[in-house]
């Protein structure tokens, strides 16, 4: 049993390194406004229209790039449960590793 858990915890973070090296982004007022964040939820790099700033005051401006942020975090929050619930799935085959047919199934 201690075997195990120690290699879901290896498992666990090998997929937090791997988060970090994957990464996402959002947009916001068509692509005026974009954000770049890790799987792991850090963001890496906001890029801003020269556009935008002639074509709106600096609250307009403020507000696009939360919604990119966001939207970003959003993919961000996607991708790691998805890469959660694969190596949870790979560690419990079955969905209960095992202990399935513990109720006669």
């Amino acid at each position: 049993m201690f075997g195990k858990l120690q290699e879901a915890k290896q498992k666990m973070d090998e997929v937090k390194q791997r988060l970090d090296t994957i990464f996402v982004n959002g947009e916001a007022d068509g692509g005026k406004v974009k954000a770049t964040v890790s799987a792991s939820r850090k963001l890496q790099h906001i890029e801003i229209s020269e556009q935008l700033w002639q074509e709106n005051d600096r609250e307009q401006v403020e507000d696009l790039i939360v919604v990119a942020i966001n939207r970003a975090m959003e993919q961000a929050d996607n991708v790691s449960q998805s890469e959660m619930q694969a190596i949870a799935k790979d560690m419990l085959p079955g969905g209960l590793g095992g202990l399935g047919n513990l109720f006669g199934k």
